[in-house]
């Protein structure tokens, strides 16, 4: 599951050039392909450029349904490949087609395919707009194999050789697209801002500036420009994808839900748009939907991404075991480039997950390594798929149910509070007081639930995570304290050290003395830590002197 509020320049590189042929019937024909890739109506897409190979079977067309294919949520290698060497079959000699090959290598982790692209464009002797813009738009397709120098600099001559004829919107949105994966947003913004005048659509446009700006986290200018795109073309699907995204980070998931209702309605039916839609509602953590939309799918689709998903799905539930056998699946079918570190962090997830419940003493000590291994092949790649730290807490915790919350003790406080909460999920204020609240209440549970929440809305705030190992400590789970504990020591910054001593040191000292039977090599580490930030800590002096005999 990526980070959509990026919105990988995989799903922003909609744009396709235009060939400009001399019967006019059959340019717009292109142009109705190519609109319908750029409002992820793939399936559509994929029937316009099949009727034009139906009556026009040249290698042009070949292509841009093999691109159609590399360009829907999940690419399609084997049905790109097969269009593409029919093109290659119609004329030898297609730089398009051949691209389109070297594309496929590229987009499996094949960085020979660079200089691959480069020769053909140097065969093509650079006089072709279409050939280098396509060039440049392969080089920016993926988000982790690409090349956005020399993106760039091909998107700057296809721009040159294009100005007689008119600069295609396209062109420079794609450049702003190769500008975002340097992080140059400034550079970015200027791209589009060119882009916008020529744009028929400006809903496109204003969709990627909105999308710029959220990863530059400028909420609010964001907002604005997806605003925009809606006002502009309340029917262009991509909008509402990103407004999700946005309705998601403030942790407005009824809006999010509407929002890929919407996006839903707007989109078609493509298999592959779906599992788009699936992956999105589970970002949303509406698993419900998320399961309903990719039960429909299931069958449709042969790539293995769909056990991918549905061990997430799985794994959200609780069922571990069903989880691994999807996860093994997909690992086992897919190519090997296609295994990302999230992939490796869910399986670590799933390994702490059956540790749990595991009796024997050895598996469940192999299980547990397994996770600490794979997690940190997650971690180590900055990976943010999950929160990785918390979903282990999650795990050790169990986590208790509405029912068992409100079985808890309350009060009048926290009655009210609990309906501003239901109000407004993103009230950090509101949601600190009830933590606070059931905290002074002694409902553990309530109050673990909502640090939860806390943390989720502010992952950055250390003090979040002390008061949920606190909340962990007190409800007598051991395993899910130390790991809130050692989450807030992770979470507070070297500038903050000095301020926060004391609780620091509290910290240490809980995850010793809870380590101490179990671990004690890592329990002297811990409490040696805590005296040193406070000699007067007796408990700590203590416990110190005693497993140091």
């Amino acid at each position: 599951m990526k980070d959509i509020m990026n919105m990988n320049v995989k799903k922003l590189a909609f744009g396709a050039a235009v060939m400009f042929f001399t019967n006019f019937a059959v340019a717009q024909t292109v142009q109705d392909g190519i609109n319908s890739i750029d409002s992820d109506k793939y399936a559509q897409a994929k029937t316009n450029f099949t009727n034009m190979i139906a009556s026009a079977p040249t290698a042009e067309n070949y292509f841009y349904l093999g691109n159609t294919y590399l360009k829907q949520g999940e690419p399609d290698y084997v049905a790109a490949t097969e269009n593409f060497n029919k093109g290659l079959a119609a004329d030898s000699k297609s730089y398009l087609n051949k691209l389109g090959l070297a594309t496929v290598k590229l987009g499996k982790g094949d960085k020979n395919a660079i200089a691959e692209i480069q020769k053909i464009v140097t065969d093509s002797k650079e006089k072709d707009a279409e050939v280098l813009f396509r060039a440049a738009e392969a080089l920016t397709l993926f988000e982790k194999n690409n090349s956005p120098d020399l993106a760039i600099q091909y998107l700057n001559k296809a721009i040159e050789r294009a100005e007689k004829k008119g600069v295609p919107a396209h062109y420079y949105y794609t450049l702003g697209d190769a500008y975002r994966l340097k992080r140059m947003p400034g550079d970015a913004m200027s791209a589009y801002d060119k882009a916008l005048p020529l744009a028929k659509n400006k809903a496109s446009v204003y969709t990627r500036i909105g999308t710029l700006w959220m990863a530059a986290q400028q909420w609010q200018q964001a907002k604005t420009s997806i605003d925009k795109a809606i006002a502009t073309d309340p029917s262009y699907a991509p909008a509402y994808k990103a407004l999700a995204a946005y309705d998601i980070r403030y942790q407005q998931n009824a809006k999010a839900t509407q929002d890929l209702i919407n996006y839903t309605k707007y989109a078609d039916e493509d298999p592959y748009t779906q599992l788009e839609i699936a992956k999105l509602y589970f970002t949303n953590e509406d698993y419900a939907n998320s399961k309903q939309v990719l039960d429909k799918i299931f069958d449709k689709i042969n790539d293995p991404i769909k056990f991918k998903l549905r061990a997430y799905q799985l794994y959200a539930d609780g069922k571990y075991a069903e989880a691994k056998q999807n996860m093994d699946n997909f690992v086992s079918q897919a190519d090997k480039s296609r295994v990302q570190p999230a992939d490796q962090g869910l399986q670590g997830l799933i390994a702490a997950g059956l540790a749990k419940t595991e009796k024997d003493t050895a598996k469940k000590a192999a299980l547990t390594s397994e996770a600490q291994q794979k997690i940190a092949i997650a971690k180590a790649a900055k990976d943010e798929t999950l929160k990785w730290d918390m979903e282990l807490v999650k795990i050790a915790g169990g986590g208790a149910s509405q029912a068992d919350i409100d079985a808890g003790p309350t009060n009048p406080t926290i009655e009210g509070l609990k309906q501003k909460v239901a109000a407004n999920a993103q009230d950090s204020d509101s949601l600190f007081k009830l933590a606070t609240a059931y905290q002074d209440a002694k409902n553990w549970n309530g109050a673990i639930a909502t640090w939860q929440k806390m943390n989720a809305l502010l992952p950055d705030w250390a003090p979040g995570y002390y008061s949920l190992g606190y909340s962990y400590q007190q409800a007598g789970n051991s395993d899910a304290a130390k790991m809130a504990y050692e989450k807030f020591i992770s979470t507070v910054k070297p500038t903050e050290q000095d301020a926060n001593k004391q609780t620091l040191a509290y910290a240490y000292f809980a995850v010793a003395y809870m380590s101490k039977d179990s671990d004690l090599a890592k329990a002297k580490d811990y409490v040696a830590k805590s005296v040193q930030l406070d000699p007067t800590y007796q408990d700590a002096v203590k416990l110190n002197a005693e497993i140091n005999k």
